[in-house]
């Protein structure tokens, strides 16, 4: 975790989606042309490429804006102790928004989705905000058993007060994510941008601004980004107007705890999956190999980031689909479609790898000997790809247990391959170690498919075929010659792939 994933943290769980721009779509609006009684001819749902793809655009800042500020911030506070406790205290802020809010915020955006207006949805969302408040007073009163846990133990802290600042914005960043995924539901693009820029670029201001402005350190920093929250949380409140009276009724929560609490189980496991490498890189490797692993890491993963962010952005379009069969027809189109940009991009990725790490990475960390770990990171985009599919129909169809026990397994394996793999292939054994879990995780998720009837459709063999000759290509740059001459040659192609991924893109909102 480092001071760039501040805004990026919360970016998928930000993204919901839209339900189209006169109210709730129907399947045919989805599909095309073809209308639901013809799930074997619908188009592709080219629409999950259009205005809801701009939903997932504005999410998307969030990390760029923490990828930008990241480098300056890291200058300002000059001293690694500040920030280690500041990415600590993101991981732990990340981890107590999961835990307050018991899966409901992707609760608000299933039940909009399904009734189609916003009395159900408002109700759950001040239930949401309420229940919320209620865990993080719990969390605040037990701070003193568990915050030792997470190594914020009196003394040992660099930046005092950062616990009662992580643990008090757990509230309004939890209103900011239920209140933006009310409006995603309800398609209000323009009260949505505005309420995750006041968060995500707000916060980066506000707390680069403080830190600058009164000459403090990590725990100011956290107050900034608390503060942009509470702005943002108070906006989206009256934007979206969360429903307060009856928001605890039995009525009300009973059916969404039962969703959305094996998804707080799921996202627990994803927060293990997703950080569970670094833990053991730390712990067997030490804090210079993590650094390293960082660095590779973020360079390979932006295109992981944003296949979530935008899968995460097309659940409502997915859940207004009543018949079971068509929906699970667009999920498959649309992952296929998935596939299709990942090949430009992830070939653009490792033909500008080299490049991309010397300017991310000083001589001091062999940015060379990073090409590997970049070029697994990066794969692992296609079994993220297909995860991301079967999690949408576990997700719409309400079977959110198998979702937590998939995700699970995932997380458990993925740390224990890390155990295995780091101590005889370094860093880039804890890269294959986390492609492996994402690909068992989305596995399991197909496999969890068919507990119940339904078509689940194939990926064309043209498409498989593709991915598996990007795939080779890629792994085959690791050992290709390098040189001043080489890198320029292959950073040239690289960009030659931002064209064919654009045509890509477009032939997707087509439908084609």
């Amino acid at each position: 975790m480092t001071t760039g994933e501040v805004g990026a943290g919360r970016a998928s769980a930000r993204s919901a989606g839209p339900t189209g721009p006169a109210g709730p779509a129907g399947p045919a609006e989805l599909a095309g042309t073809a209308g639901p009684a013809d799930p074997a001819g619908a188009a592709a749902p080219s629409g999950l490429f259009g205005r809801s793809l701009l939903y997932a655009v504005v999410a998307a800042v969030q990390l760029a804006t923490g990828a930008l500020v990241a480098p300056v911030l890291a200058h300002v506070l000059d001293d690694p102790a500040q920030v280690g406790a500041l990415a600590a205290a993101i991981a732990l802020h990340q981890l107590l928004v999961v835990l307050a809010l018991v899966g409901l915020d992707q609760a608000v955006v299933l039940q909009r989705a399904e009734d189609g207006h916003d009395r159900g949805a408002r109700a759950l969302a001040g239930g949401a905000v309420l229940v919320a408040a209620a865990v993080t007073a719990l969390l605040w009163g037990t701070a003193a058993w568990w915050a030792p846990l997470f190594g914020f133990a009196p003394g040992t802290v660099a930046a005092p007060g950062i616990v009662a600042t992580t643990v008090w914005w757990t509230v309004p960043a939890a209103g900011v994510m239920v209140t933006l995924g009310l409006l995603l539901a309800a398609d209000r693009l323009r009260a949505y941008t505005v309420v995750s820029v006041l968060a995500a670029v707000g916060g980066q201001v506000a707390g680069l601004g403080a830190v600058l402005l009164l000459d403090g350190g990590a725990g100011t920093y956290a107050w900034g980004l608390l503060g942009a929250d509470l702005l943002a949380a108070l906006v989206g409140w009256r934007l979206a107007r969360p429903r307060w009276r009856g928001a605890l009724s039995p009525r009300v929560m009973r059916p969404a705890l039962a969703f959305g609490a094996p998804l707080m189980l799921s996202s627990i496991s994803v927060f293990l999956l997703n950080a569970g490498d670094r833990v053991v890189v730390q712990r067997l490797a030490g804090p210079a190999e993590l650094g390293r692993y960082q660095v590779a890491y973020t360079v390979g993963f932006l295109a992981v980031q944003l296949i979530v962010v935008a899968g995460n952005s097309w659940l409502p379009r997915f859940a207004e689909v009543q018949d079971t069969a068509l929906r699970r027809h667009l999920v498959g189109r649309t992952r296929d479609s998935v596939y299709r940009l990942l090949a430009p991009a992830l070939l653009g990725v490792a033909l500008a790898a080299p490049v991309a790490l010397v300017v991310a990475a000083p001589a001091s960390f062999r940015p060379r000997e990073l090409l590997v770990v970049v070029v697994l990171v990066a794969l692992s985009a296609y079994p993220v790809a297909a995860g991301t599919a079967t999690g949408r129909v576990l997700v719409t169809e309400r079977r959110t247990r198998a979702l937590a026990a998939c995700t699970a397994l995932a997380a458990v394996l993925n740390i224990a391959l890390n155990l295995l793999l780091v101590p005889v292939a370094g860093i880039a054994g804890s890269a294959a170690a986390t492609a492996v879990a994402y690909a068992v995780q989305a596995l399991a998720q197909r496999l969890a498919l068919r507990a119940r009837p339904g078509p689940w459709p194939r990926t064309p063999p043209r498409v498989l075929l593709e991915a598996a000759a990007v795939s080779a290509l890629a792994l085959a740059l690791v050992v290709a010659p390098a040189g001043t001459a080489p890198d320029a040659a292959r950073f040239a192609l690289a960009l030659a792939c931002l064209p064919w991924c654009l045509r890509r893109l477009r032939r997707a909102k087509e439908g084609s």
